[in-house]
């Protein structure tokens, strides 16, 4: 790789080699004409009459003879490990009995990504995408969570008292759209996960977003009963949207509101104790609003939810 006060490129060491050999230049001349050194002029014009134009194109740095290096047979078997169990660096060491910083050098050299970056039922490379507006597709999940008792549970009282104050309290259903552009999220706490509570959701949904300027053209659910009944269909067809769904056993299809979820439980549901259900539910209107409108978006480069969606974060207040 060309190094950026490289005073030569390799259309400029052509025209270097071509001076000396096709035009008959004296070395040193080029050299100063070109502002290198005798050595650097002799060398481009070398490697030009041996051979040619290709000659201009940096060469690997990587030594030829490396006698140090790990043997064919165990990066074939670091690889094969790593294929087969899906392992990271340090417990492919212990297998193939190598330090973990070889068998990330292996891993490296061969090309294959960091676990994180793979899918861990095939050991693909995640394939990522983003839509190219908001509204184009719009992703659909439930989130059940358990309530809090009053007084608060074990984060609170501890584990002997919590364990005492339990009562049945039932559940949240924390049902969420989530733009895949803009990442702009709506929630509501319902009772439940029903056919019916899903459709009047995804019309609530569905204006809300208007209001904000997104026009909903498509929506991501995954296979539960709800989002496959004729209900749902019917709902989707009446608001002019259409439905899809994901893969069975395939959650990572609709996984930027499953993140969104992991976010919603880690900054919200789970950041402090509550001493009873609603008091965190007094919480959540302005911790979705500090979601959508100042929480920098890691997976938008840094940006808010409102900041992708046009005029939006001025109009709010």
């Amino acid at each position: 790789m060309i190094h950026r006060n490289a005073p030569l490129t390799p259309t400029g060491r052509l025209r270097l080699a071509r001076c000396v050999v096709d035009d008959g230049w004296p070395l040193r001349r080029a050299a100063e004409r070109f502002q290198v050194s005798h050595t650097t002029a002799a060398r481009w014009a070398g490697r030009y009459r041996l051979h040619g134009h290709a000659g201009m194109e940096d060469r690997a740095s990587s030594p030829r003879h490396q006698p140090r290096r790990t043997p064919a047979t165990v990066e074939e078997q670091v690889i094969r490990l790593r294929r087969e169990h899906r392992i990271g660096p340090l417990r492919l060491a212990a297998r193939a009995g190598v330090a973990a910083s070889t068998a990330h050098r292996i891993l490296k050299r061969h090309g294959l990504p960091p676990l994180a970056a793979v899918d861990r039922a095939t050991g693909e490379p995640v394939r990522r995408y983003e839509r190219a507006r908001p509204g184009e597709l719009v992703h659909i999940d439930v989130k059940k969570l358990g309530r809090i008792p009053d007084g608060g549970g074990h984060k609170v009282l501890g584990r002997p008292a919590g364990r005492k104050n339990r009562t049945s309290t039932g559940y949240a259903y924390l049902h969420t759209a989530l733009d895949d552009h803009s990442r702009l999220a709506y929630t509501e706490d319902l009772p439940d996960e029903k056919a019916a509570t899903c459709a009047a959701f995804l019309t609530r949904a569905t204006t809300w977003f208007a209001q904000r300027g997104i026009t909903v053209e498509r929506v991501l659910t995954d296979n539960a009963w709800a989002y496959t009944k004729n209900t749902w269909r019917q709902t989707c067809r009446d608001l002019g949207i259409q439905p899809r769904w994901t893969r069975p056993w395939r959650p990572q299809t609709n996984g930027k509101v499953e993140r969104f979820h992991r976010t919603l439980l880690d900054e919200w549901a789970y950041h402090q104790p509550y001493t009873s259900d609603a008091e965190r539910q007094q919480a959540f209107p302005d911790w979705l609003d500090w979601y959508n409108y100042h929480r920098p978006h890691t997976g938008i480069r840094g940006n808010t939810p409102a900041s992708r969606v046009t005029n939006l974060s001025d109009q709010h207040s």
